[in-house]
């Protein structure tokens, strides 16, 4: 009913590293600015959590800081968005705040639209608690490094938004980088 014929999204399950002609759907959850803490919280860019629309995953994203300005009217929290032209990588474990081994790099070349008509179906409130369970998943895995550790704090936000009567939910993450000295 909602889907466009001839229209396939990938899950994020099925992306390859390197440059994607793939498409994805997804729900756009939330949106932060990526800070470098060892040079006195410099901006580097901006980190996206996104909610796969087939499967049960979260994968993040992120545009550097050159391309920041130019993707910050295509974010608009609780949103389903379809995301084209990206390139995916191996997340490293300094970075890593879901369990997908993958994140999403945007490039001069993605673009990022917020559906509006034959928008697939996400409900992002059946999804919560299992946002909240990777979360925490990843929260307790083994994310340290011999000179870095990362430390992830998260709390969830329930809001109703009185848009279609449902349930959005913000997930705010905040991430923050400890250096350890050896």
């Amino acid at each position: 009913p909602n889907r466009r014929p001839g229209v396939r999204h990938s899950t994020f399950e099925s992306l390859r590293l390197g440059r994607s002609s793939q498409s994805i759907a997804s729900g756009f959850l939330r949106f932060w600015d990526s800070l470098n803490f060892k040079k006195d919280r410099e901006f580097v860019g901006i980190t996206v959590l996104f909610l796969d629309k087939n499967v049960n995953s979260v994968i993040h994203g992120f545009t550097p800081v050159g391309g920041a300005n130019h993707y910050m009217t295509s974010l608009k929290e609780d949103s389903i968005v379809k995301v084209d032209r990206f390139t995916v990588a191996r997340c490293s474990s300094m970075y890593k705040i879901t369990d997908h081994p993958f994140l999403i790099r945007f490039i001069s070349l993605t673009i990022i639209d917020k559906f509006i008509t034959y928008a697939p179906e996400i409900n992002l409130q059946s999804r919560l608690d299992y946002v909240v369970e990777k979360i925490r998943y990843v929260q307790g895995s083994d994310l340290t490094k011999e000179i870095t550790r990362v430390v992830i704090v998260s709390s969830l936000i329930c809001k109703k938004q009185s848009t279609h009567n449902s349930l959005y939910i913000t997930v705010y993450i905040v991430l923050t980088s400890i250096i350890k000295n050896i």
